[in-house]
């Protein structure tokens, strides 16, 4: 399988995906380096899928107040 991430607006509108990923820790890890990118694209949230399945999400990615 493979792992992507799909970017949200705060109302969970999807507004693209990621390129995947072949694993986990790799999508992890580009996620963490690439959020301050995708915050100046409009994303305020991703969820991580697993081919289709969805493994968790809406996760923010504004600092929390």
């Amino acid at each position: 399988m493979t792992w992507t991430w799909t970017f949200e607006t705060a109302g969970g509108d999807v507004t693209g995906r990621s390129e995947p990923f072949e694993s986990r820790g790799d999508a992890e890890s580009w996620v963490g380096e690439a959020f301050g990118e995708l915050l100046e694209q409009g994303v305020d949230q991703v969820r991580l899928f697993d081919g289709e399945a969805e493994i968790y999400g809406p996760m923010s990615l504004h600092a929390e107040s």
